[in-house]
């Protein structure tokens, strides 16, 4: 697979340029990164990218795609079979205490102590990290108040809510200020309130200019929080760019149509809609109540449509168009949905009645 990175910057604001030209400003490097596991069972094959330092990186696929093995590679937790990786300039390999100290990594599931408080588990991080003594009151505080558990400081870990617990586990990964964090799934489980916050959390130290690797079920997460993202299914990379840029590959808005009458009622529709001269290019889908149909022309035309499906004697019974999201970038890429990923709240729609204003 041919070897892609970001746009030279890298998410960083203050203008200097990163690149796959200059190695030392990549954060992630990996190039051809294969792992087999004894059974035989391929988990990644030919995964290609790199990672410009400051950048907000996002990792999107399906549960059992390849994203929790391709991260715990890059954290040395997995030795490769084959490839090159390379992590803030050390191989994983070659140098793997070189790349564990330098890296921030959040688990799926938390690392804390319950019986120990707030302060006493980044206590312990920055002992283990080896955080100088004469730091570690003033780093504890600073952390406290970046994920704002100052209030709790002193409260055992027991007492916290889920989504407390991990903006203490993710400040457990700080402790060390390293240039690159890797999150694994960091929200799956939380409502969305305490998802809201970590967000927050997450983008206040990216500002600060720390590399984040993020890997989520969650496309409403990927689509706000990364500057750039890869999408991998059945361990391959299948598409890569920004959100924005991704969404642009699917060539226009998507419109939905529900129906009355089941599964004959829907592929007849879809049939019509394919036949339908209105539209270029247009993909059309049955969905658990309807049709789907994105094509370039379907805020104009979508009417039309609608019309040509009563006349043949098809009940609609709503019907909306919308951006496209996430999910239309892998159904255009793949011929398939994201099964297992969560839309979220996702993009807004614009209702029926407003298509044409």
């Amino acid at each position: 697979m041919e070897r892609t990175a970001g746009d030279g910057t890298g998410g960083r604001t203050d203008g200097t340029e990163s690149g796959p030209d200059d190695p030392a400003r990549l954060a992630i490097d990996a190039d051809g990164l294969r792992l087999v596991y004894g059974d035989g069972t391929v988990a990644v094959e030919d995964v290609c990218f790199s990672v410009p330092e400051g950048e907000f990186f996002g990792f999107l696929g399906p549960n059992g795609a390849g994203k929790t093995t391709t991260i715990k590679v890059f954290a040395t937790l997995l030795s490769p079979t084959g490839g090159t990786v390379r992590v803030n300039g050390f191989d994983v390999r070659d140098a793997s205490r070189k790349v564990r100290e330098s890296i921030g990594y959040m688990a799926q599931e938390t690392s804390i102590d319950p019986e120990l408080t707030a302060r006493e588990n980044i206590q312990f991080a920055c002992e283990a990290y080896g955080v100088p003594r004469g730091d570690r009151d003033d780093r504890i505080d600073e952390l406290l108040d970046l994920v704002d558990l100052a209030a709790e400081a002193d409260k055992r870990a027991e007492e916290f809510s889920g989504g407390m617990k991990k903006r203490l586990d993710a400040a457990t990964a700080l402790v060390h200020e390293p240039p690159l964090v890797f999150l694994d799934e960091p929200t799956t489980g939380l409502d969305p309130k305490a998802r809201n916050r970590l967000w927050d959390y997450f983008r206040a130290i990216n500002d600060r200019g720390t590399t984040i690797f993020l890997t989520t079920q969650y496309l409403e997460e990927a689509d706000q929080l990364c500057d750039r993202l890869a999408v991998i299914a059945n361990g391959e990379i299948v598409a890569e760019g920004s959100p924005t840029d991704l969404k642009r590959r699917v060539g226009g808005d998507v419109l939905e149509i529900d129906l009355d009458g089941g599964r004959d009622a829907r592929e007849r529709a879809a049939a019509v809609a394919r036949e339908f001269g209105g539209f270029d290019d247009a993909t059309v889908e049955t969905t658990a109540d309807g049709i789907g149909v994105t094509a370039g022309t379907a805020r104009q035309h979508g009417t039309d449509l609608l019309v040509r499906l009563r006349d043949e004697g098809l009940t609609v019974t709503g019907f909306n168009v919308r951006a496209p999201t996430l999910d239309d970038v892998f159904l255009a890429i793949t011929g398939d949905h994201v099964d297992g990923l969560d839309e979220a709240s996702g993009p807004a729609t614009v209702a029926a009645g407003e298509a044409d204003r």
